[in-house]
């Protein structure tokens, strides 16, 4: 059996010495071949599981982000929370009703006189907290816009300040008008 196919043809007389050379070296060819098409399937193997690595570290990427949003959003809304508790005034024993515009409805909360008239000047502002309001100093309305806007329904000193074309700048409004 030590005889390959190749010299057995040779014996019986079939081909010849060039043939069978030219088969041998056509057959290392095909070997050759073979070997660089799996060297290249190899290598888009790697190009594909490189490909999906770097897919997904931008979808970790991403979910990262999101969840580091979500995380300060969670700490501003604690924040806000806490300087409004902290800061509310209370209004258990107002009589007097103040209207004010919380996107497009118009709500009332009771507030005594002296409440009523600061709200009015700009002294104080009034926050939303989850489904309730409460009465806050302006100062504590100022540093709660700049964590979160929405948060104050009704300040009157932003009001004033972003009229710069009002039309109504020359009127005085009077001291009696209950809105």
């Amino acid at each position: 059996m030590a005889n390959s196919f190749g010299d057995q043809f040779l014996k019986a007389g079939l081909v010849n010495k060039t043939q069978l050379n030219k088969a041998k070296k056509s057959k290392i060819r095909q070997q050759k071949q073979k070997n660089k098409q799996k060297i290249e399937e190899i290598d888009e193997a790697a190009v594909a599981a490189r490909q999906a690595a770097a897919e997904k570290a931008a979808r970790d990427r991403e979910l990262n982000r999101q969840l580091k949003e979500e995380v300060e959003r969670k700490a501003i809304h604690a924040q806000v929370r806490q300087l409004v508790e902290m800061n509310r005034l209370p209004r258990d024993e107002g009589e007097v009703g103040y209207n004010f515009q919380d996107g497009t409805a118009i709500r009332k909360i009771f507030v005594t006189e002296d409440v009523h008239d600061k709200l009015g000047r700009g002294l104080l502002a009034i926050a939303r907290l989850g489904d309730r309001y409460e009465v806050i100093p302006s100062v504590v309305a100022a540093k709660i816009m700049q964590r979160d806007e929405s948060c104050i329904v009704s300040n009157a000193e932003t009001r004033l300040e972003g009229g710069e074309d009002d039309s109504y700048a020359d009127y005085k409004v009077p001291d009696d008008l209950m809105w």
